[in-house]
């Protein structure tokens, strides 16, 4: 039984996407792993995500936007039956995503070795926190641990205070599921270069280190120091940094350059009478400076100050909440947020000239396509209701 693909790898229908004719099978997960999927099928890939049977944690979270763009199955990958589907499945599919933990997949029977068995052009991708060797391969870990051991946590936050998670946006999404997303391309362009199908290790710990690269570099060269909250990046130096308006809300101000800052100075006024312009490239200065411009940001709402430095060089924003951010007229224009289903959530990115992206589905119910694909992988209609009258599928 072989799933039938919707198009060749490599051929691109140009109202879904560049990775349309790309089929990839997901085993249901959380964070990273689905939001991988979520990028591959955003882009185009033909996503079927193998959900849990009687539900559980996995797919549960009704409208969940990180499963859009999807079908879904649900299957007892515990069954003998359910490694049947999923190997069915598997034997047509160009890529595979799972995210347990090293180990599981295999005691399954649709681990690397079984799944390469079954389609030797499969690219098997592996999403983990600490990755699938070395001391703590094994043990649990979250977003917050793999950013502490790689030393990115210990950059984050103020000066004096203790560091400060940075939602989970760094190691689960940038450093986990968007790494996964791009080994996969790779290794699909790969294999269509005539490689064999292969294992994609992706390691949180792994992405966040290689997130730092310029971080580090500068560390080297003298341009860095350990202690956070003191430099050019993170919060350190008072052009590059968050203030408090009249009205209680932020301003963002990013004027690292020179000609932004002399920007900045001749829009604002600053700095008030008895306040001091002194060098900003001398660090020592750096707190003095602080607090002429937070007394400077105090003076006008955010909004005023938005409005005043708008269309400007003066490399400042208004710091808004989740629900303004769709409303801002750039962000409007620009169709960064869709709304879909009545639903509005982030666009796909990035963007292509030749085959745009879109959103194509919602988030499907578990089980919500399971005779659709049966069917597709070649189990007739008397199979499937076996399957199902076995609980193996629901």
């Amino acid at each position: 039984m072989v799933l039938r693909r919707i198009e060749p790898y490599g051929v691109a229908m140009s109202n879904q996407g560049p990775l349309a004719g790309v089929r990839v099978v997901e085993l249901a997960g959380i964070g990273p792993g689905p939001f991988a999927a979520m990028m591959l099928a955003d882009l185009g890939a033909d996503v079927v995500r193998l959900d849990r049977t009687g539900g559980g944690r996995y797919g549960d979270v009704p409208g969940d936007l990180l499963n859009r763009n999807r079908r879904s199955l649900a299957v007892d990958l515990k069954a003998p039956e359910g490694r049947e589907v999923a190997l069915a499945l598997v034997a047509g599919a160009d890529a595979l995503i799972e995210g347990f933990r090293p180990g599981v997949t295999e005691r399954l029977g649709i681990g690397p070795d079984d799944c390469l068995a079954a389609n030797p052009r499969l690219v098997y991708g592996r999403m983990t926190g600490w990755g699938q060797d070395g001391p703590l391969a094994r043990t649990a870990g979250h977003d917050i641990d793999y950013l502490a051991l790689t030393g990115a946590l210990h950059g984050i936050g103020r000066a004096g205070e203790r560091p400060v998670p940075p939602l989970n946006l760094l190691g689960d999404f940038g450093g986990g599921g968007m790494m996964l997303a791009l080994g996969i391309v790779a290794a699909l362009y790969a294999v269509r270069a005539g490689a064999p199908g292969q294992v994609v290790d992706a390691a949180i710990v792994d992405g966040v280190s290689v997130l730092a690269t310029q971080i580090q570099a500068m560390r080297r060269s003298g341009m860095w120091q350990d202690p956070r909250g003191v430099n050019l990046l993170d919060g350190g130096a008072p052009f590059y940094d968050t203030y408090e308006c009249a009205d209680g809300r932020y301003v963002a101000v990013g004027a690292l350059e020179p000609q932004f800052y002399a920007e900045l100075v001749r829009l604002t006024g600053f700095p008030l009478d008895g306040d001091e312009a002194v060098d900003r490239d001398d660090p020592a200065n750096w707190p003095a400076l602080r607090e002429s411009w937070a007394r400077l940001f105090r003076t006008r709402t955010r909004d005023e100050w938005a409005e005043l430095l708008a269309d400007s060089d003066a490399c400042v924003t208004p710091v808004l909440d989740w629900a303004e951010a769709p409303e801002h007229p750039h962000l409007a224009a620009r169709g960064v947020f869709v709304e879909h289903d009545g639903v509005e959530q982030p666009a796909p990115a990035p963007r292509f000239s030749a085959t745009p992206t879109t959103v194509r589905r919602a988030a499907p119910r578990p089980g919500e396509h399971t005779d659709e694909l049966l069917a597709e992988a070649g189990f007739d209609a008397d199979r499937i209701a076996a399957l199902r009258a076995a609980g193996t599928v629901a």
